[in-house]
C-alpha cells in the first residue's frame, strides 16, 4: 500500500496540473458515476493527508481517493489539442484540463469563460486512476469528517504531535503497531515503521507506555525528515550516508535501499547480525535483534 509520502507528492503534482481552471472528469471503466457532478468544474486545488487523496472543487465538492493495496496513477502528457491515449484497461477515473480541448473545440472554449487560452502552447497533463479502495464524490465537511478520523500526519506542517504521543503513552500495544495505526499516526506504513523504529534502536515489540517521550519526538522528528524527503523524491530513503554500501536491494536495483525492511536474512548493515522477519498483529515486521534490543528471537 502506497504510504503517506506519495498522496502528498500526488497532491502537490495534481495542483500543478489542474489548478485554476476546468477539467474534464470520466470514468472509463463506467463504475465512478459520481464523476459526472464534478465534469467541468473548476479544479482548486489537490491536498492530502495520511493516505487519503482529495481533489477540490469549486461550489465545495471534492473527489475522495484512497489508493488501497491495488491504486496507482497513470499520468499522461500530451500535446496541446490533441487526443489523449485511449483508456486501457480499468481505468476508474480520468482527469484531463479542459485546456487539452481548448484548441479544438470553440464551445469548450465558451463555456470556460475566463480562461486565456493560446492557440499553441505546452502539453497537457491528463490522469488515470486504477484500482483505488475508494474514489467518490463528498463535500468539504465530508473531507472535515474523514480528516478527523485519522491521527496527526508528520506531513503536515500543522499537525500535532501531541495528539498520537497521549495515546501511544497510554497504550499497552507495541509501538510498531501503533505507528501503522491511522487512528495514532497518519500516513506510516511499513516501510517508514520498520526503518524509523531502527534508526532509533527502539524494539518494535515494546509497549507504547513504555517508550519514552524524547523516543518519542525523535522518531516523529525523523519521520518528518524522512517523509519529505519521499515527497520530494518520489522515493523512500533512510540509510545514512555511512551505512550506504551500494548494494543491489532485493527486489531489484530500482528499489531504495533500506536498514531492515524486506532484508529478513540478510546481515544488518550496522551490526552485521541476521534481520529477522516476524508477524505484528497480522503485518510482517523487519527488525535487528541487536540494533533494537529487548525481544528474544
Amino acid at each position: 500500500m502506497p504510504e503517506g509520502h506519495t498522496l502528498h507528492r500526488l497532491a502537490r503534482l495534481h495542483t500543478e496540473y489542474f489548478a485554476g481552471g476546468p477539467v474534464r472528469v470520466s470514468s472509463p471503466q463506467g463504475r465512478f458515476a459520481d464523476h459526472i457532478v464534478v465534469d467541468g468544474r473548476y479544479f482548486d486545488r489537490a491536498t492530502a493527508v495520511g493516505k487519503h487523496l482529495f481533489h477540490h472543487y469549486e461550489g465545495g465538492l471534492a473527489v475522495h481517493v484512497h489508493l488501497g493495496l491495488y491504486g496507482f496513477f497513470d499520468t499522461h502528457l500530451v500535446p496541446q489539442g490533441e487526443e489523449p491515449p485511449t483508456p486501457v484497461g480499468q481505468v476508474r477515473m480520468r482527469v484531463g484540463s479542459v485546456r487539452g480541448e481548448a484548441v479544438r473545440d470553440e464551445a469548450v472554449r465558451d463555456e470556460a469563460a475566463g480562461v486565456e487560452w493560446e492557440a499553441e502552447g505546452g502539453p497537457v497533463h491528463y490522469v488515470d486512476l486504477r484500482g483505488p479502495t475508494r474514489c467518490e464524490v463528498i463535500d468539504e465537511a465530508g473531507v472535515v469528517e474523514v480528516r478527523g478520523r485519522l491521527g496527526p500526519d508528520p506531513l503536515d506542517a500543522d499537525a500535532d504531535p501531541e495528539r498520537a504521543w497521549t495515546r501511544i503513552s497510554r497504550s499497552a500495544r507495541p509501538i510498531g503497531a501503533l505507528l501503522m495505526d491511522q487512528k495514532v499516526l497518519a500516513g506510516v506504513g511499513n516501510v517508514y515503521r520498520a526503518e524509523v523504529l531502527f534508526r532509533h534502536g527502539v524494539d518494535p515489540f515494546r509497549a507504547g507506555s513504555r517508550v519514552t517521550e524524547g523516543e518519542f519526538r525523535a522518531i516523529w522528528d525523523d519521520l518528518v525528515q524522512l517523509m519529505g524527503v519521499g515527497v520530494a523524491t518520489g522515493a523512500i530513503h533512510t540509510i545514512r550516508p555511512e551505512h550506504d554500501h551500494g548494494d543491489v536491494p532485493r527486489r531489484g536495483a530500482d528499489r531504495p535501499r533500506n536498514y531492515v525492511y524486506q532484508r529478513d536474512g540478510w546481515p544488518c548493515r550496522v551490526c552485521r547480525d541476521e534481520i529477522v522477519l516476524q508477524t505484528l498483529e497480522a503485518r510482517t515486521l523487519f527488525w535487528c535483534p541487536t540494533c533494537q534490543p529487548g525481544r528474544p528471537r
